[in-house]
């Protein structure tokens, strides 16, 4: 399941498991959730539009310092 949340009714802040960056309150975003209906809010996923839609082409999550290399 896949619900748009608009930026006045985004108040806290969130981590978008894309690019692991901080989704800011007020900003425009999208949570999706497993279809079956079988789990709770914690099932939850908050993600950045651009990052859920460009979610088939990432490569795997990578996390990385502030410090590091981006590429290489």
């Amino acid at each position: 399941m896949v619900r748009n949340v608009f930026g006045g009714a985004a108040v806290k802040t969130y981590r978008c498991p894309g690019c692991v960056q901080e989704i800011r309150p007020g900003v425009a975003h999208v949570v999706a959730w497993p279809a079956d209906g079988y789990g709770d809010e914690s099932d939850r996923r908050h993600w950045h539009t651009g990052c859920w839609r460009g979610r088939d082409r990432r490569g795997p999550g990578v996390e990385r310092s502030r410090n590091a290399p981006r590429y290489g």
